[in-house]
């Protein structure tokens, strides 16, 4: 019987032990010498995993893997945002590019524009200069020579030249150009009033 009090004194000795934050070592140094069975009691109940001594350090365990997985996400995350961050710098700078791109290209349209418009102004009023040139020309001249004349250009040219010209001379070259050039003449006029 002895030895059944040893033995429960020895669990519950053991169990004090898991309990306290101190190691076993310096517990074992202070406390009396126990028996062989005793002490190997006390180190069966130190090895059972469930003591409450070993919960605390699972638990620290745990809490410092969860704090590293933790820290682990943080910093993917961090290195995402920087790579993000770069990707949007670098498209805010292509943006940029390309809106004076856009830009300077429009410019030059502009400039084309009117350049076109410059020279097509430039070739209108020369062209106007030279229809001026011929109506004095042929105001210049008899009525039937200036009549064949007219008579023997391309009809759209005849009719502009005819149009240039004032009543009083057109009535003086009529006798002396094709009727039907002469009628197609008048009723454009007709149709444009």
């Amino acid at each position: 019987m002895n030895k059944k009090i040893y033995y429960t004194m020895a669990v519950i000795v053991g169990s004090i032990l898991a309990l306290l934050p101190y190691k076993l070592s310096t517990v074992l140094a202070s406390s009396p010498p126990q028996s062989e069975t005793t002490s190997k009691a006390v180190v069966d109940s130190g090895k059972d995993g469930a003591s409450p001594s070993s919960q605390p350090v699972n638990a620290t365990r745990a809490a410092r893997e969860e704090k590293a997985l933790q820290d682990a996400r943080r910093q993917q995350l961090a290195e995402r945002e920087a790579a993000l961050a770069a990707k949007e710098l670098e498209l805010k700078k292509l943006s940029a590019k390309l809106e004076a791109q856009l830009k300077a290209l429009e410019d030059n349209k502009k400039r084309l524009d009117e350049s076109l418009k410059n020279k097509s102004d430039a070739q209108k009023k020369k062209h106007e200069e030279k229809i001026l040139k011929m109506v004095k020309l042929f105001k210049a001249m008899k009525a039937e020579q200036a009549g064949k004349m007219i008579d023997s250009l391309k009809e759209d040219l005849a009719l502009s030249l005819l149009s240039k010209l004032d009543t009083k001379t057109v009535a003086k070259l009529a006798p002396f150009i094709s009727q039907p050039r002469v009628i197609k003449w008048v009723s454009d006029n007709l149709q444009e009033r």
